[in-house]
């Protein structure tokens, strides 16, 4: 199977896309490659990635590839369903999946998340609401957090305007 590779320089840091020819693999900060060759699959992650952090996107559409075990990929999917500028506690997304008591497990899960953004484990948080646990460090999470909130506010005052 050929891989393809592309970086997207973000106000948070550089994120790697890694697709096949059908789907996403990975979206990753920190990963640095050795060359470029983006094919279809990354060109459209990283235009979907620009217009997020433009403020112009809230939801991605993308194909993606799982790769985990059963109960990840459900902690995943679960994730996507966390809505745009809105936070869910680690305890909600347990109850989510069915699994109230699998709490730890469910944070043990995020962190293992190969799709930073578009699957969005930022949104998930402690249950006092403080930022606790993200693969990409907590300046970005907070950082992440706060911008969706500008869009959010943003697109509530266009719409009231």
């Amino acid at each position: 199977m050929q891989l393809f590779h592309d970086t997207l320089e973000t106000p948070i840091g550089e994120l790697t896309i890694e697709a096949d020819s059908t789907a996403v693999r990975t979206i990753l900060f920190d990963q640095p490659i050795a060359s470029r060759n983006p094919n279809d699959v990354t060109r459209q992650c990283r235009q979907q990635l620009e217009e997020y952090f433009q403020g112009e996107r809230t939801g991605f559409a993308l194909p993606l590839v799982f790769q985990g075990a059963a109960f990840q990929e459900e902690v995943w999917r679960a994730l996507l369903h966390v809505p745009f500028a809105k936070t869910a506690s680690y305890g909600e997304q347990a109850r989510r999946i069915e699994r109230p008591k699998a709490v730890r497990a469910g944070g043990a899960a995020n962190g293992q998340n190969k799709h930073t953004i578009v699957i969005p484990c930022h949104r998930v948080i402690g249950a006092n609401g403080s930022l606790t646990g993200y693969g990409g460090g907590l300046e970005r999470k907070k950082w992440l957090l706060e911008h969706e909130g500008r869009v959010a506010a943003k697109s509530l005052a266009a719409k009231s305007g």
